[in-house]
């Protein structure tokens, strides 16, 4: 196999993972050659070529008898002597798994083929569905089955077909996930959430967050990335890890959690009445539950009214300023619950600044009606606009005071949150600067017990 491997040009995009957990227990040495066998056999008759991974528990736990301890390390051994083949070793699957992915990350790897036992191959897809995204395209193959391997597999998809039941596996591999990503360090240092003044500690329980902290490692998403997506490296069960040590941090239920469903447009979603599909704004007079707003260079606004205490928030990109999904957001908490727009306080989060955001022009042009101070260069094919300063100059056209706003127009440094997304890569994520497989940062608050 070493041989075949060494033999053919290695493709930086695609690889073959061999799953041979199960022969980390009591594998015989007859069993363990006519294994290795048939996946060389495979790999040469598909022609696949690529980074080889064999997957093999090292069973190095105190509850491992000591025959089954041993036969794990010989397997293991044997795997290492071949050439072109990496071993990766773990004391669970999901953790071996979570480091193939890592491997595959690390070289730039979106297509694979996994080889494995047709008695595998429902439980894997399972654990393959957990941690990869439909970033990635793999397929799953079978190894060759004796005949009674083949009367066995008949009579399992017999009865695997007659009828609908209840997976207990899923529930067990999700809480095996779980674990595992709960134990990993923390990356790029310690969770940092950034705060408003303007706000009260008191009544509200509010932040922004940052890029430290949480455990993504891809460049563009490390490390607390908070939205997971079909185009993104990252998945689900990542991004649950990172919002459980957002909320262990802010001291907020992660279980009573709502973020916004982005459509890039007006719609507010009032909490309470049926949820729509896709929103850019929600409203609550509910105490104990966070209510947030995902941005990665779009603006993530927080709103509180501290005497009839309701609060919100809105992510607004260009579209939605346009749309006027801030005041929309003032409007659903007028209407709604009865306040006074006097009374509502506004803050803008991180966002990107009018020194790297630019717009084709007829689109600039609709930022220049609002105010001619949000566009700068505006003669250019793509003018250079302020989104924030659009934001506010319509919310002070909506009746919120200006003193109640908070944006980067504020004099301290020390106050400014509306800090510029795509100038500061070590602090956010940004759209604009990092491309298509960005992360995301969130404005969140909640009303206090």
């Amino acid at each position: 196999m070493a041989c075949h491997s060494a033999s053919r040009p290695l493709s930086p995009k695609t690889a073959v993972l061999v799953d041979m957990w199960h022969l980390g227990l009591e594998v015989s040495k007859s069993k363990f050659s006519a294994s290795l066998f048939d996946m060389v056999e495979i790999i040469t008759m598909n022609h696949l070529s690529g980074l080889g991974y064999f997957m093999c528990c090292r069973l190095e736990t105190k509850e491992t008898p000591d025959q089954e301890r041993k036969d794990g390390e010989q397997v293991e051994r044997a795997l290492k002597d071949l050439r072109c083949i990496e071993v990766v070793s773990a004391e669970t699957y999901a953790a071996a798994l979570y480091a193939v992915k890592q491997k595959l990350d690390e070289n730039g790897v979106e297509k694979f083929t996994v080889l494995l036992s047709w008695e595998r191959k429902s439980l894997v897809r399972k654990y393959m569905e957990q941690v990869f995204t439909r970033f990635y395209r793999y397929e799953l193959i079978e190894l060759p089955t004796s005949s009674k391997e083949k009367l066995l597999k008949k009579s399992w998809e017999s009865r695997s077909k007659a009828g609908p039941h209840v997976d207990p596996e899923v529930e067990r591999i999700q809480k095996e996930i779980s674990q595992f990503l709960e134990s990993l360090p923390s990356l790029k240092g310690d969770l940092m959430i950034l705060k408003s003044s303007l706000i009260s500690e008191h009544i509200f329980l509010h932040g922004f967050t940052t890029r430290t902290g949480g455990i993504s490692y891809v460049p563009t998403l490390s490390s607390l990335n908070l939205f997971s997506s079909s185009k993104r490296q990252d998945p689900p069960a990542v991004v649950k890890e990172n919002l459980r040590r957002l909320a262990h941090a802010a001291g907020f239920n992660p279980e009573m959690y709502h973020s916004i469903k982005v459509n890039h447009a007006s719609d507010v979603w009032v909490m309470g009445r049926s949820q729509p599909e896709s929103y850019d704004g929600i409203v609550t007079n509910q105490r104990g539950i966070t209510v947030a707003a995902p941005g990665a260079d779009c603006i993530p606004l927080l709103f509180a009214d501290p005497v009839k205490k309701v609060c919100g928030a809105a992510h607004s990109g260009w579209q939605g300023t346009l749309l006027g999904v801030s005041m929309a957001v003032v409007h659903a908490m007028v209407t709604e619950y009865s306040c006074n727009v006097k009374d509502i306080l506004v803050v803008l989060g991180p966002s990107v600044g009018p020194c790297c955001f630019t717009l084709p022009k007829e689109s600039a042009k609709e930022f220049y009606k609002i105010d001619p101070t949000c566009v700068r260069c505006f003669e250019s094919p793509n003018p250079y606009v302020d989104i924030r300063r659009a934001t506010r100059v319509l919310l002070e056209a909506g009746g919120v005071l200006p003193r109640n706003i908070q944006d980067d127009s504020v004099t301290d440094p020390e106050r400014n949150l509306t800090l510029c997304t795509s100038c500061h890569p070590n602090k956010f994520y940004s759209h604009v600067r990092d491309g298509e497989n960005f992360g995301t940062q969130i404005g969140f608050i909640s009303i206090k017990n």
